[in-house]
């Protein structure tokens, strides 16, 4: 019988003998890799029947210790042993989040007060796992830091329109400041890694939630494009420290029962930020001049909430159990848990604190061993690739460039633009919380393998919109035969016009019923034509557009870009939950 299969059947018995009832089961597993080791996955569905009514629950993540192909040959009693043993260690687990015992669904549940039994082998409650509201609090003010981090990246969205025109930005430079905040994010993110490791969890998120102020102080009395580029950059620093420290503090802090669902929260506080900012681009977008200024500076009203909030709540207890502070690793446990009995939790972090030191010395052998068990490797590169294609299918220019886009569809006015930002944020919010529900319903494959589908769809639609739109281009029926020899005259289309950094196309009408000229911009921030009927001080009722051509086909990009968050938002909640599948690895971040 090979192990798994072992595994099984000693499990089956174990449920039948230990609780003395009826238990149909059924399971599923997958080989997964943590630690570089093989371990078995096993998801179990048990019914019982106590003779009024059925229940259902899901064990998940049972993880059995199995040896690679090679160990197999030589796997011995003793290892046995330790298996059937961790096996029974798991068991208890089994009763955290429903009472298997028939009397305690018969009684009634006896988690009503937030509290959950744990039964010990022989079916008794042995002890109670509280569920504090303090763990809930700690979760949510940790999260201001994934709250920051979806403000500050999507805030720059409807910014940027209002941005352009105070500063008469190039297409360059408003690259230049998108992408200073991606590449600081980047290299901090790496530098978090190793402050974790070395000053701790919370004080790194203190030093973020610093930052995070000072960035937004420095773009709120930005004066010129520096500025804005050091001011983003700054935000930039503090993106990567809380993208690498909030998740792993969350997740350490956690019970095992709920780590999950409390690390989820800090996903959904990255897109609800970001919806947040599209709404505060739309209500400050009628301030005139100076508008970005309230847009970018209101993040440093809730980092400042963080910064000072954060000194009163605990340290990870895992990060002082690895510093050797145990007696404060158990009060922050016991105040954690709502309960002394922490002992078997502190002692599995002991046991993964020792796990990491040994792997630490021998890391690169680690990673060989990785790459050469087949499965395991199989799993890095789904799991990597998962991550890259989703990078590469065009979100972060659909999240930075939204009202840009919206805009180059044709739509007119900024206010409409930005506003219009606001409901594909929204919907991206709103399929993140369908995401969650939908990848327990139908399982992480097929959700994955649904959203890259509809992703494809989507840019194909967005693709066909903006080729329509270009083909559906004005043509320039008004020529200046002053200025028959300027550059701009030569061209007789709005869509080649406005290509051109240096020109504008001056209309009148609508839709279909267009009159137009392709004018030179003037040196006043490009609000106003050279010379022509959009000169500063005409007489007539003339639009300068510098970045649109209208065209009746703006509702197909529109709808492109709606669809494409649709689908995009759901296939992301796959790796949101991602620490349920790599288990222990997950809360190692990159310096511990």
């Amino acid at each position: 019988m090979s192990n798994y299969k072992l595994v099984i059947s000693y499990w089956h018995e174990f449920i039948k003998s230990s609780y003395h009832l009826e238990a149909n089961l059924d399971y599923q597993n997958k080989i997964i890799s943590t630690d570089g080791r093989l371990r078995l996955r096993v998801t179990y569905i048990l019914l019982f029947h106590d003779g009024t009514s059925k229940r259902e629950i899901k064990i998940k993540d049972l993880l059995s210790m199995l040896m690679s192909d090679e160990e197999e040959e030589i796997y011995n009693s003793e290892s046995e042993n330790l298996m059937m043993s961790t096996l029974k260690e798991e068991t208890n687990l089994v009763s955290r989040s429903t009472p298997l015992h028939p009397k305690a669904v018969q009684n009634g549940d006896p988690s009503s007060n937030g509290e959950t039994v744990q039964s010990n082998d022989n079916g008794k409650q042995s002890q109670t796992l509280h569920t504090t509201p303090y763990i809930w609090m700690i979760s949510a003010f940790a999260a201001i830091g994934g709250f920051l981090f979806g403000y500050d990246t999507g805030v720059v969205s409807g910014a940027m329109l209002l941005l352009k025109d105070e500063f008469s930005l190039s297409s360059y430079m408003q690259e230049v400041i998108v992408s200073s905040t991606i590449a600081a994010a980047f290299l901090f993110a790496l530098v978090g890694g190793f402050l974790n490791d070395m000053l701790g969890r919370k004080a790194v998120t203190i030093v973020a939630s610093f930052v995070f102020t000072v960035g937004a102080v420095v773009l709120a009395l930005a004066q010129n494009v520096a500025m804005l580029i050091v001011g983003r950059f700054i935000l930039g620093i503090g993106i990567g420290f809380a993208s690498m420290t909030v998740p792993m503090y969350i997740a350490e802090s956690s019970p095992p029962h709920l780590r999950g669902g409390l690390v989820t929260v800090n996903s959904l506080f990255i897109t609800g930020g970001q919806f947040i900012a599209s709404l505060m681009d739309g209500a400050f977008s009628y301030i005139k001049p100076g508008g970005w200024r309230f847009m970018l500076g209101l993040a440093g009203l809730p980092s400042a909430i963080q910064f000072f909030g954060f000194f009163f709540l605990p340290e990870s207890p895992r990060w002082l159990i690895k510093k050797g502070r145990e007696v404060q690793a158990r009060e922050v446990l016991v105040k954690l848990r709502g309960t002394t009995e922490v002992e078997e939790e502190m002692q599995e972090m002991r046991t993964l604190v020792e796990s990491e030191a040994q792997q630490a010395e021998t890391g690169f052998l680690t990673v060989l061993r990785i790459l050469r068990t087949p499965t395991v490797r199989r799993a890095v590169i789904v799991g990597c690739g998962l991550q890259l294609f989703q990078q590469l299918s065009g979100i972060n220019t659909v999240m930075y460039y939204s009202a840009s886009i919206i805009k180059m569809a044709g739509v007119r006015s900024q206010q409409t633009a930005i506003w219009l930002t606001s409901l594909t944020s929204g919907i991206n919010f709103v399929f993140t919380l369908v995401g969650l529900w939908l990848v327990e319903k139908i399982g992480r494959k097929k959700l994955i393998m649904g959203s890259l589908t509809g992703v494809l769809l989507s840019l194909v639609v967005l693709a066909v919109g903006f080729q329509l739109i270009a083909n559906d281009s004005p043509p320039v029926s008004r020529f200046d035969p002053e200025h028959a020899n300027d550059s701009c005259s030569l061209y007789k289309w709005c869509e080649e016009c406005i290509d051109d950094s240096s020109c504008g196309f001056c209309y009148h009408g609508s839709a279909g019923s267009i009159n137009g000229s392709c004018l030179a911009k003037s040196s006043d921030k490009d609000k106003y034509s050279a010379y022509g009927l959009c000169e500063k001080g005409a007489e007539g009722h003339e639009f300068w557009a510098l970045d649109y051509c209208v065209t009746s086909y703006s509702w197909m990009a529109i709808f492109g870009l709606v669809l494409y968050l649709m689908f995009f938002a759901p296939g992301k909640a796959v790796i949101s939950v991602n620490i349920e599948f790599c288990g222990d690895n997950c809360l190692r971040g990159g310096g511990s």
